[in-house]
């Protein structure tokens, strides 16, 4: 699955567009380097999305076919950002 597809399903960014538009403007990395809209994503993959002052940190852990409800987005996804980035 592509990397901006999936940040638009787990419900990170409102649509699929500002999601890719996020990727080009260098604000989703995969191990600290900027990747490409057409980068695809694994489960076990980490990635990191700039959301202004920090870095959040995400982990892969399912891969999904379409948009889920935002009660079903942990079951796909797992937020593993330091404690002392988030305060």
């Amino acid at each position: 699955m592509r990397i901006d597809k999936y940040l638009w399903a787990v419900r990170l960014f409102k649509t699929r567009s500002i999601a890719s538009e996020a990727v080009k403007a260098g604000k989703v990395t995969m191990g600290r380097q900027e990747v490409k809209s057409s980068r695809e994503v694994k489960v076990g993959d980490v990635f990191e999305v700039k959301q202004t002052p920090i870095w959040r940190v995400f982990r892969v852990k399912e891969l999904l076919p379409n948009r889920v409800g935002p009660k079903l987005v942990a079951t796909y996804m797992e937020e593993i950002t330091p404690q002392e980035e988030l305060d």
